[in-house]
């Protein structure tokens, strides 16, 4: 039988295709394949004579203390030469003799620098995404539909307000949205996807770890192979700001509208061709129509051509010189009949300040204006209430004006204003200045009704009676303010008048009495009546503040005139008493001094 030769192992080593080394037990190189020799660098060996394997790797200095325990273990390092570095991985294991006595230990390197490239590539790339998660605030998942696993990024877990460590199931992740509609909604929409393939993008109300309800975008997209759904990737959005935001604006939206339509006024907006793009329900009820009916009409539609052509040519002058028309009195025919309105209309810009069309108001005056024709229709005692009736249209029209200019600029800013804080405080002046509006109204249309009325009916009242009924009704504030009231009025005085007037115009003369007394001594009001030639005298007197009559002389029955600093004055009352008065054929006049007191008198005129 032929002795086997034996082959030097050390040979061998030198032709291992894998980078290996043998090192002593000292640390010292005793050889090593010729690829291992390349990668360190190192040109030959000397028999017995390598460098220490410390040298080699710089960067273990608990490498020496790891060899002695004989154990396995591995090691990344570089090496860098000519400016390139490689990155390697070496293994460490025993070397045994044929005893297995422990003789040194081998080492086996690799080279791993395009494992390191790609890994560092797959950092960078991870590191970009987390970036823009964390810029757009936009975080993903992903559902394995084979091993039923989720995953959630870190962002979709802030958003959740779960920890970093949070692993949640599919059922998990649908159980945080608000029971009811959202979590059916998504739990359909999942379904839908996995069966149907179909991707879903909706907006839908969370509820967070820590019980909080947000609003969230969530969106989801099907991986599909062969026919069939092998994983779902999406991703969440927490769109609660926005969606909050939104809802205000509606809600804002349909506030502003609400208010619009409640108006006392004919409210619409036009487009650069005078064609209406929103109106209100007072100007649908004055044309009978639906607001779908009256949108994209013009004036052209609904009036004969030479109003609507005057109508144009003022809605071009408005948006071509910016010059709003502010309380201008109209007259059209509307269903055969002629109307009258007191219209404003003020330029309306869009976002960028640029003129997109008008913003018009319209009051209808018609039933005022008739009532002004059947004065002047009655007998020579009317004309004194024609003039009165052309003051108080002049009246009427500086209040509307500046009504109508107040409620322009608001609607102005309104538009312009996009802040949700600023539009909520610009609507409530919006209200505000409706119900100054409305108010105003309601004045005017007490003064319309009491000088319209020309035939009004009269009754013979007991005066003294008349006089302790109103003291009864104010009796409170009388009380209150320390009033001692002194009633000298006859018994057996009757006088001819209209009961409901006699009524406002004691109440206006004692409370405004009360209202501006003074404040240093008691107040004391004295009541009188007596006959005279042409009928009953009533003398109502105080000793109050008192008003400068040569300053205020000309005024003191003037609408919305006022002589103190008192914010409840509205300058109201006495002109209304006035009215009354003279609607029943009398007359008032004033004596007063300041600081002394004020007498109103009043003459019930018998005869007429």
């Amino acid at each position: 039988m032929k002795a086997v030769e034996r082959v030097d192992p050390f040979y061998v080593l030198k032709q291992l295709p894998k980078a290996t080394a043998l090192i002593s037990q000292e640390g010292a190189l005793l050889d090593a394949s010729c690829s291992w020799l390349e990668m360190f660098g190192i040109p030959s060996l000397t028999e017995g004579k390598g460098p220490e394997i410390f040298t080699l790797f710089p960067e273990d200095i608990e490498l020496r203390r790891k060899l002695k325990e004989n154990k396995s273990f591995t090691l990344e390092h570089t090496i860098t030469a000519n400016y390139i570095t490689q990155h390697l991985k070496s293994y460490f294991a025993p070397w045994f003799d044929e005893k297995e006595n422990v003789i040194g230990t081998i080492i086996q390197t690799d080279d791993i620098t395009s494992e390191i490239k790609k890994q560092e590539e797959i950092d960078w790339l991870k590191n970009i995404l987390e970036t823009k998660v964390e810029v757009s605030k936009t975080g993903w998942w992903e559902y394995d539909v084979n091993t039923e696993e989720l995953f959630w990024c870190k962002e979709t877990k802030r958003i959740h307000q779960v920890p970093d460590s949070y692993q949640p199931t599919a059922q998990e992740g649908i159980n945080f949205f608000k029971s009811g509609y959202s979590r059916n909604k998504v739990s359909m929409l999942f379904h839908r996807l996995n069966s149907n393939h179909q991707p879903y993008d909706i907006n839908l109300l969370l509820v967070t770890y820590m019980g909080q309800e947000r609003w969230v975008r969530i969106t989801g997209k099907p991986v599909v192979e062969n026919g069939k759904t092998v994983k779902v990737f999406g991703t969440i959005k927490d769109v609660h700001e926005e969606v909050m935001a939104e809802t205000r604006i509606k809600e804002n939206q349909q506030l502003l509208r609400t208010l619009v339509d409640s108006l006392p006024l004919n409210v619409y907006v036009k487009d650069l061709e005078s064609r209406k793009i929103l109106v209100n329900k007072s100007e649908c009820n004055y044309f009978g129509k639906s607001a779908e009916e009256l949108i994209g009409k013009t004036d052209f539609d609904f009036f004969e051509k030479e109003v609507a052509q005057m109508s144009r040519e003022e809605d071009i002058q408005v948006m071509k010189n910016l010059t709003p028309i502010i309380g201008k009195e109209t007259k059209s025919i509307h269903n055969g009949m002629l109307t009258h309105h007191l219209t404003s209309k003020i330029p309306y810009f869009d976002l960028d300040g640029k003129v997109c069309g008008l913003i018009g108001m319209s009051l209808d005056i018609t039933h005022m204006k008739k009532k002004e024709e059947q004065l002047r229709s009655l007998n020579p005692t009317a004309v004194m209430q024609n003039q009165k009736l052309i003051s108080f249209a002049h009246i009427v029209s500086h209040n509307l004006r500046s009504h109508s200019a107040n409620f322009s600029m608001l609607l102005g800013f309104l538009d312009a204003e996009k802040d949700p804080t600023e539009r909520l405080r610009l609507i409530k002046m919006l209200r505000q200045a409706s119900d100054n509006l409305l108010e105003t109204l309601g004045n005017l249309n007490q003064v319309v009704d009491v000088n319209s009325n020309t035939l009004v009916i009269k009754k013979p009242v007991h005066l003294r009676h008349a006089v302790v009924k109103v003291l009864q009704d104010q009796s409170g504030l009388l009380e209150h303010n320390r009033a001692q009231v002194v009633n000298h009025v006859p018994e057996h005085l009757q006088i001819h008048c209209v009961p409901a007037y006699l009524d406002s115009i004691l109440s206006n003369l004692i409370s405004n009495a009360v209202k501006y007394k003074s404040p240093d001594r008691k107040l004391q009001i004295i009541i009188d009546a007596f006959e005279s030639q042409k009928g009953i005298d009533l003398s109502i007197s105080d000793n109050g503040l008192g008003i400068d009559l040569n300053k205020y002389g000309n005024k003191i029955f003037g609408m919305y005139k006022t002589f103190h600093n008192r914010e409840d004055a509205k300058g109201f009352g006495l002109y209304l008493v006035k009215n009354q008065i003279e609607a029943m054929g009398g007359s008032i006049t004033v004596q007063s001094e300041v600081d002394k007191g004020t007498t109103f008198n009043v003459s019930f005129n018998e005869e007429s």
